[in-house]
């Protein structure tokens, strides 16, 4: 994914309803539909971007649309590129002095506490997952100093504020260096990166 302006992410409880959605969203308005499929436990989602006008619209059109099967939605007007990166995929940075995982029972809430805290603390984002091989949940590493991670994670705590999803967080202070490879090369149990 390249830079983009603004991004939008729906998760549909349905397939059937979230495919319609998919529909509608992209009919809407010109953005660029990034990814769109199912995740577990059969959950649906969709994620877009382009410019901010349009991708609003699409959003709009896509919660009208998906009502009442929407679980979860956040559309960012000016995403911080670390995350619109990290959606993408890979791994941005290595553990160092403290890390801080995030955890949330959907991926729209992930992002919208990854967001915050990209914006809003002096760590770096060290992976983004969203749905598979998760369960439906989202989660986030970021590094950097434990004074900045403890910042981190009152920006998230504080970003999910009214929201209803499940969060949870750690801290890990000097961790283990066999850990931080490891956890570099991938936090999937098999090993594999996708």
């Amino acid at each position: 994914m390249s830079e983009l302006p603004a991004i939008a992410l729906i998760e549909f409880s349905s397939i059937a309803a979230g495919t319609f959605a998919a529909d509608a969203m992209v009919k809407e308005a010109s953005v660029q539909l990034l990814r769109v499929g199912t995740i577990q436990p059969g959950r649906f989602l969709v994620l877009i971007g382009g410019m901010v006008a349009e991708v609003e619209l699409s959003y709009k059109a896509g919660i009208r649309a998906g009502t009442p099967q929407v679980l979860d939605d956040i559309f960012l007007p000016d995403a911080h590129r670390d995350v619109v990166k990290g959606i993408g995929g890979g791994r941005l940075a290595k553990a160092s002095d403290a890390m801080l995982t995030l955890e949330t029972s959907t991926s729209s809430a992930i992002v919208r506490a990854a967001d915050a805290v990209a914006k809003g603390a002096l760590v770096s984002l060290m992976e983004l997952r969203l749905g598979d091989g998760l369960g439906g949940k989202g989660f986030a590493r970021f590094v950097g100093l434990r004074s900045d991670v403890e910042a981190a994670s009152q920006i998230a705590n504080d970003a999910l504020v009214g929201r209803d999803v499940q969060f949870c967080e750690s801290i890990v202070s000097r961790i283990d260096e066999a850990l931080a490879d490891r956890l570099a090369e991938s936090s999937r149990f098999d090993g594999s990166s996708k």
